[in-house]
């Protein structure tokens, strides 16, 4: 079981009290409703082409799909979910493909291109396993930190209170988004126990408050709320479907790209609950794209917006220090009772824009945070320091030079459409580009009688920053080969060469040192002071019990005047 991290107050198996995992759902429902935007795009899209009937539907639809989602990731069955807190949102990176579904064919032609993007999601989870060599630490953690970085356009336009035909920034906005802001980091810091688990609602609820006093929600959306209705049952009659072959490239990239971030989310919440975290563990990120891929089927057969995880909500749980898969309980009731009260729902919808954008901020802080950590927790070489550099210049400049991309052709257009899409596929070419030329073995050659100390050093910093290994392994194998060396030099065991082979994959690390002369003996205890002092050869025995500290194991081997030491380390 995974060393559960000092700063979770419920780590993903613990199970908090009833009133407290029920408010810290209504906390995730409310970053959820945040990704509402993109199915209530597509119905202003249609314009005419939908009634307000199957609008509604749509958007109800979209959270019945949310809540069956939120809880098949949490709770794993089987071969589906990954058994982390990773609730789902209408995914961004479908829009693109969804609106020319929405326009070219309708409503069926969305849940059919909707749904088999659930299919494809689906295929991919099954070879997940098979490679896992994409995915590196430096790979990864830029993911993970640019699942926080796309969030940033829409975020600070919220918190500034910028929206689509409202770009005039109010005085009076900007204060609640800094009081909203404020307090949600200042419980978080300065506060204890419950307060600081609910600081994002608490400050949410604070900002609402302030929204309406001050009178700036807009008009439009105060008439949105007034013309919902109480209580509907959602529409499935008109539900169809299309399918349309020269809209399955998009769809497809747009899968790919939505996967790749679901890998940053789930990859996020595994070092999040893990202490002792070191790799990934791609048996869970394959159940965890399984279920992601059901969230485009389930919404496709009834009637609704592709779902995918929320980089936001893995952020509101680390901040908050609460990750526990018992909260997807709440979120899942939530979202599907919401989808029967439309009038409840627009409560969410019509949040200010300043109350938005500081709990994405917030959430989003420790998202970038931790991706930027994953990525350092790895040596990195001039080959791995251009895969992170140049993935996020390139992947940067699509928000940083609007229409830089524009001509592009649309089968590839979701490539170019985010940030985050062109990072990872940068991130993931560039790291099988620079993979060529990187040997798996290599061998140092060293004279004994010869301080060796920065021949060894330089040698293994050298292949670690090459292989992408963590530090410290790099740093415990160069300390026992320094030590075998000096051994050698102090002992006499050898005046000719001797050979280090040092070999590496992501989980191991091997180390086999041969030479001819006069064999180690590895002795179970250590040499007490009357050993050192009655036996000649306690000594060595006591250099020879130093060097075993540094591997997970070690074999000695020696025939003739031949001597093979193998020193294991897990990696």
């Amino acid at each position: 079981m995974p060393k559960k991290p000092i700063n979770l107050t419920y780590g993903v198996e613990d199970n908090p009290p009833t009133l407290i995992t029920v408010l810290l759902g209504v906390q995730h429902v409310c970053i959820i409703f945040i990704g509402i935007i993109m199915p209530v795009m597509i119905i202003r899209l249609m314009g005419n082409n939908i009634t307000p009937e199957e609008a509604q539907s749509l958007v109800s639809i979209s959270l019945i799909a949310a809540g069956v989602s939120a809880f098949i990731q949490s709770y794993k069955m089987g071969p589906v979910g990954s058994g982390y807190l990773c609730p789902s949102v209408s995914g961004p990176a479908y829009f693109d493909a969804s609106k020319s579904a929405a326009l070219a064919g309708g409503l069926p032609l969305l849940f059919g291109m909707t749904l088999l993007a659930g299919v494809i999601e689906i295929l991919f989870s099954r070879v997940m396993n098979k490679i896992r060599f994409l995915f590196p630490a430096e790979v990864t953690g830029l993911i993970v930190a640019m699942v926080g970085i796309v969030v940033l356009p829409l975020s600070v336009k919220n918190f500034f209170g910028i929206g689509a035909g409202d770009t005039e920034i109010l005085p009076m906005e900007v204060v609640i988004g800094i009081i909203t802001l404020m307090t949600m980091i200042g419980l978080n810091i300065w506060s204890r126990g419950n307060l600081k688990l609910y600081c994002t609602l608490i400050g949410m609820i604070l900002g609402y408050v302030l929204g309406i006093f001050f009178n700036v929600i807009p008009q439009s959306d105060i008439q949105n709320f007034n013309s919902a209705s109480f209580f509907s049952f959602p529409q499935i009659s008109h539900i169809k479907w299309s399918f349309d072959f020269t809209l399955i490239i998009p769809f497809a990239v747009a899968t790919i790209c939505s996967t790749f971030k679901t890998v940053g989310d789930l990859v996020t919440c595994q070092k999040i609950n893990d202490a002792d975290w070191k790799r990934v563990d791609m048996k869970t990120v394959s159940g965890g794209i399984l279920a992601d891929g059901l969230g485009g089927v389930i919404p496709g057969l009834i009637g609704g917006y592709g779902q995918s995880t929320s980089s936001s909500n893995v952020g509101l749980s680390l901040a908050t220090g609460a990750t526990s898969r018992r909260i997807a309980i709440p979120i899942s009731i939530i979202l599907i009772v919401l989808a029967f009260f439309p009038k409840l729902s627009e409560i969410f919808i019509i949040m200010p824009r300043p109350v938005i954008g500081a709990a994405l901020i917030f959430s989003i802080s420790f998202m970038i945070t931790t991706g930027f950590q994953m990525m350092m927790s790895r040596m990195l070489d001039t080959r791995k320091i251009f895969v992170i550099g140049a993935s996020l210049i390139f992947g940067l400049s699509v928000d940083m030079v609007p229409n830089l991309y524009s001509g592009v052709h649309s089968w590839i257009k979701p490539v170019f459409s985010s940030s985050l899409s062109l990072t990872t596929i940068c991130a993931i070419g560039l790291n099988l580009l620079f993979r060529i030329g990187i040997a798996k073995k290599q061998t140092l050659v060293l004279r004994a009688g010869k301080n060796s100390a920065d021949d060894i050093l330089t040698f293994m910093e050298k292949q670690g920053g090459m292989w992408g290994a963590r530090k410290e392994v790099i740093f415990n194998a160069a300390a026992a080969m320094n030590e075998i060396m000096e051994s050698i030099n102090s002992f006499e065991l050898t005046d000719k060469e001797v050979k280090m082979e040092v070999s590496f994959d992501e989980f191991n690390l091997d180390v086999i040192v041969t030479y001819k002369g006069i064999p180690f003996e590895f002795p179970d205890k250590k040499p007490t002071k009357e050993d050192l002092i009655k036996d000649e050869s306690a000594a060595l025995k006591l250099s020879a019990f130093m060097i075993k500290r540094f591997p997970d194991s070690l074999k000695a081997e020696h025939k003739e005047d031949s001597v093979k030491l193998i020193l294991h380390f897990n990696h």
